[in-house]
């Protein structure tokens, strides 16, 4: 059984003075708009429930006000819970985030769960690699030796060269890269990333995000990012959690929210990607009926781009193996309902 990083149980959090008086309310099912007007309190997220695994990236999606950065920012205490509980591992065991003293939660933040925010959050008065080992320096970590691992996580993300620059001379996807290198100099296991690239031109985006995977590949750490592009949330995500007015409606992976979506929120969602960059074969396959035809091959877990191109270069249909052995097939009407998505294929 893969050990868990963190655990939402049942998380209530409320925004004002008298968090008990909304909490029957929002059991009821009510809205954001109708527990305010109640209670006069907000909502900020409702009975979440969601567990994260050692070395999982999981996607906290949803339109702006969701509730995805209020989950996020109960992981480290910086939000407070009004009923439910967050655990989080400190390597020995499950610690109680909600009942955790000053001293714990300064612990955790210290060396368990780093945090990596939209807007860099770094200080202008230092040069680069004092940013990047601001978290050790307040760990207490000598100066040789932090200075030491900032300048590893600095050659990591391809600034070893502007160490000693002022962080207002780098371009915004520069200081968000020495953002990630913040977070990762602590070996904190735990990163929470609150959309930190949504401000960026959508080319440098796309790189720092293939850059995260990349750190990811050799680091694994356990990631939990808040987005809302899907596109984003599909390129990073093991799993994706997507929210809708404070409640989490569906937690699957990226095939499976695009191939059953939970309801018409998460379909009006993926009915604006491209599927083709997330399901593969085994996801639009037909089972075979008797022994395979002859005829081009591809694994399972191929992306069904891959077997597109295989099919427009054959002409023939594309048999689906698993270790070797056959055990699917996919031809134009297989191709076409994955283009179409579950939306469009009800419509006709």
């Amino acid at each position: 059984m893969t050990r868990k990083a963190v655990i939402f149980d049942n998380v209530s959090i409320v925004f004002g003075d008298s968090p008990d008086e909304a909490l029957p309310i929002m059991d009821q099912g009510r809205s954001r708009a109708e527990v305010q007007e109640a209670t006069g309190q907000i909502l900020g997220v409702h009975d979440c429930s969601l567990e994260v695994a050692q070395g999982e990236i999981v996607v906290l999606m949803g339109l702006s006000g969701s509730g995805k950065s209020t989950l996020l920012r109960a992981v480290n205490g910086l939000n407070p819970v009004a009923r439910g509980r967050v655990l989080v591992d400190d390597g020995e065991g499950m610690i109680d985030v909600t009942a955790a003293d000053a001293r714990t939660l300064r612990r955790l933040r210290l060396s368990r769960v780093a945090m990596v925010f939209q807007q860099f959050g770094l200080l202008p008065w230092r040069n680069v690699i004092d940013n990047v080992a601001f978290g050790l320096e307040l760990a207490g970590v000598p100066r040789a030796e932090r200075e030491a691992k900032a300048r590893a996580q600095l050659d990591l993300v391809g600034l070893t060269d502007w160490a000693e620059r002022k962080v207002a001379e780098l371009s915004g996807g520069m200081q968000q890269r020495v953002g990630l290198a913040r977070a990762f100099a602590t070996e904190a296991p735990i990163l929470l990333m609150d959309e930190p690239f949504s401000a960026l031109d959508p080319l440098i985006r796309a790189r720092l995000q293939d850059e995260l995977l990349d750190l990811q590949r050799n680091l694994r750490r356990t990631i939990i990012f808040v987005s809302h592009d899907l596109d984003e949330a599909f390129k990073l995500g093991d799993r994706i959690a997507i929210m809708e007015g404070g409640r989490i409606v569906q937690c699957g992976s990226p095939q499976e929210i695009v191939r059953k979506p939970a309801n018409g929120y998460v379909a009006d969602f993926v009915a604006h990607m491209n599927p083709m960059g997330v399901l593969r074969a085994e996801d639009v396959m037909r089972p075979l009926a008797g022994a395979a035809p002859d005829g081009p091959r591809v694994e399972r877990r191929a992306p069904v781009r891959e077997v597109m191109a295989l099919r427009m270069r054959t002409g023939q249909p594309v048999i689906v193996v698993d270790q070797g052995a056959p055990v699917g097939l996919i031809g134009e009407a297989e191709l076409l309902s994955a283009l179409l998505g579950p939306q469009e294929q009800d419509a006709a």
